[in-house]
């Protein structure tokens, strides 16, 4: 179950009360909230939303999402109510197509581009560049290949965090020359989000004590975004692939998991739940993973297989004794509200992973290829038997992601009143 306060980030909402700021405030075109078909790209937006409020609360923020539907806005509104969402695209022909985005492009100081797979919105970030002259920073994002658009963009901006260590050495090799360069976890570690209601009547339903449930979250190899995105431009060969490979990789993979779950429901004897991060894993949670379980264990294990957003994950996660994932995000919302977050990897997600050993949580991070059923299972009980350990191993790290954070977050701060004075 998650500690009463894991660090100093749970501060009175600023973004949510009345602003003591004056009547000229810096203003931050925050460019974030990539889709809303994974808890964890929603994840991304509270995360540094949150970061804003605790370091900058004298700043006003533009959000403009990719994507906010779902029930996304209301939910970020409802978190932070002053919070300006503005719509829009850039058109094709490099034009922006909505008059409320043009005037956030001229009333905003600074570009601010959130957590990330990559610089997702390279192409928004060079059209400021170019139309505005004004500065613009990176916060969290993986940097994968760098091309020499990519460059001329990265060596342009004032500061560029990434998320892990590899992408920064990635920066190094490439001879990025921004003036700041450091490692700064994905914003999603800042999440606040929560929804007791729907949280506490889904433990009611299946009888879940807080503190005493085990959550586990499947994946398949690849995400089959030919059937997430209708728009998806993925050849023949890239959908057989990708089909093919998830195939051959599904029952191995979940039998993984399954034994984690196996070993928690006979030792523990508590429950287990299965929960999705994305859209399309509320169709394998059953079949992949419940269907399979021995019958003693199958009664004492739940499905969550109705897809949910990051705020009703964060109060299950919270409540949860543990949480063990195929995804990389459910367990950093885990561990954002005090529980222990175990991530499995595979070997076709992307360098994000590393994430997990630079922020110390190595002994929580499993490459599936590389263990076997029983060491997750085992490392899992663990947990649940050396409660108080894990609590302060995860505090430890916590407390180090917040220092990183704040560093980071001053960096931040003082480019934006820079271009704002200037």
């Amino acid at each position: 179950m998650g500690l009463a306060a894991v660090g100093q980030l749970h501060l009175t909402s600023s973004l949510a009360a009345p602003s003591q700021s004056s009547q000229n405030p810096p203003v931050i075109l925050l460019r974030s909230g990539w889709q809303t078909v994974n808890i964890g790209d929603i994840g991304h937006s509270p995360g540094i939303l949150k970061l804003l409020e605790v370091y900058a609360p004298e700043f006003e923020i533009i959000l403009w999402p990719n994507s906010v539907d779902r029930g996304v806005e209301p939910m970020l509104k409802k978190r932070f109510p002053k919070l300006k969402i503005v719509k829009g695209r850039l058109n094709r022909n490099g034009k922006l197509d909505s008059r409320e985005l043009q005037q956030a492009f001229e009333k905003a100081d600074f570009f601010l581009h959130g957590s990330g797979p990559s610089v997702v919105s390279r192409r928004e970030l060079a059209f400021w560049k170019q139309q505005t002259g004004k500065p613009y920073g990176i916060y969290g994002v993986t940097v994968s290949e760098i091309n020499p658009e990519l460059h001329e963009l990265l060596s342009g901006a004032d500061f560029i965090f990434t998320r892990e260590t590899h992408s920064l050495k990635n920066l190094k090799d490439a001879k990025v020359t921004s003036a700041h360069q450091d490692f700064a976890p994905d914003a999603t570690f800042a999440i606040d989000l929560t929804d007791d209601k729907k949280a506490s009547a889904f433990q009611q339903k299946h009888q879940l004590e807080p503190g005493n449930y085990l959550c586990a979250v499947p994946r398949l190899r690849y995400t089959p975004y030919h059937k997430i995105h209708k728009s998806s431009r993925w050849t023949k060969e890239k959908i057989a692939e990708v089909e093919s490979v998830n195939k051959q990789y599904q029952e191995q993979d979940h039998a993984k998991l399954r034994a984690a779950i196996i070993e928690w429901v006979r030792t523990s004897g508590q429950k287990a739940v299965v929960c999705p991060e994305m859209t399309y894993q509320t169709e394998i949670i059953n079949p992949l993973v419940i269907d399979p379980l021995p019958a003693d264990v199958k009664s004492k294990v739940v499905a969550h297989d109705e897809y949910w957003l990051p705020d009703e994950a964060g109060s299950l996660y919270r409540d949860a004794a543990a949480v063990v994932s195929m995804e990389c995000h459910s367990p950093i919302i885990a561990c954002a509200f005090g529980t222990p977050g175990l991530y499995v990897r595979q070997p076709t997600d992307t360098i994000k992973g590393q994430m997990w050993y630079d922020i110390g949580l190595k002994d929580w991070t499993f490459e599936i290829d590389e263990v076997n059923e029983q060491q997750i299972a085992e490392r899992v009980i663990q947990i649940y038997n050396e409660k108080s350990q894990a609590d302060n191993k995860l505090q430890e790290v916590m407390q180090s992601i917040e220092k990183r954070q704040q560093n980071t977050m001053q960096i931040l701060k003082q480019a934006v009143l820079k271009a704002h004075s200037s």
